[in-house]
């Protein structure tokens, strides 16, 4: 496979996850409290099969004494993973603030990343994504602890859809670089 034929498939799946980012994105604002508990269920599952493995890991490995570090962690993880299946709802406020944390500085890397990117095609699409995403953390702390029922759902929604068309917009500029070549080499 030629690199032009790479770009083009990677391309193409690029504006295919876009567009599914997008409709989960929408799917999340409809519901964001239902997007938020699953969310919360979510990483609470998952906290607890990997408390659950680690576990399984150091008796299995007979390491109790030099794994008491791991051990501790891996309980720690069942016992976070178990807490929030059981309180989804308070557990969504402690990963409300996170959130809002994660998407300042998401936004603030990303928008360093566009200025760094600048003036290659679709850096503008960086900088509005990473500005959207510092504005939407912005608000989560300002309303917080009101905003811990509906902001989880909603903030990652808007995130999922700003995602989803960055790669949609990257996608089509990967694929019309790829023509510009195949018929600047044909000429």
């Amino acid at each position: 496979m030629t690199l032009t034929e790479t770009i083009k498939k990677n391309a193409k799946k690029s504006k295919w996850v876009g567009i599914l980012l997008v409709i989960a994105g929408f799917v999340a604002l409809l519901s964001p409290l239902g997007a938020g508990l699953s969310i919360t269920v979510m990483i609470g599952v998952l906290l607890l099969f990997s408390g659950g493995a680690q576990l399984f890991l150091v008796f299995q490995a007979g390491s109790i004494g030099q794994g008491i570090l791991l051990a501790i962690f891996a309980v720690l993880s069942v016992i976070a993973g178990g807490y929030m299946i059981s309180q989804p709802l308070a557990a969504m406020e402690g990963l409300t603030l996170f959130l809002a944390a994660y998407f300042v500085a998401s936004g603030i890397v990303q928008a360093i990343g566009a200025i760094s990117a600048r003036p290659e095609a679709g850096w503008g699409w960086l900088l509005v994504s990473g500005i959207v995403s510092v504005i939407l953390g912005a608000m989560i702390w300002r309303q917080f602890p009101v905003s811990g029922v509906w902001a989880l759902g909603t903030l990652v929604g808007v995130q999922l859809i700003m995602n989803g068309w960055t790669l949609i917009v990257v996608g089509g500029l990967a694929k019309n670089a790829v023509k510009t070549v195949e018929q600047g080499g044909a000429a």
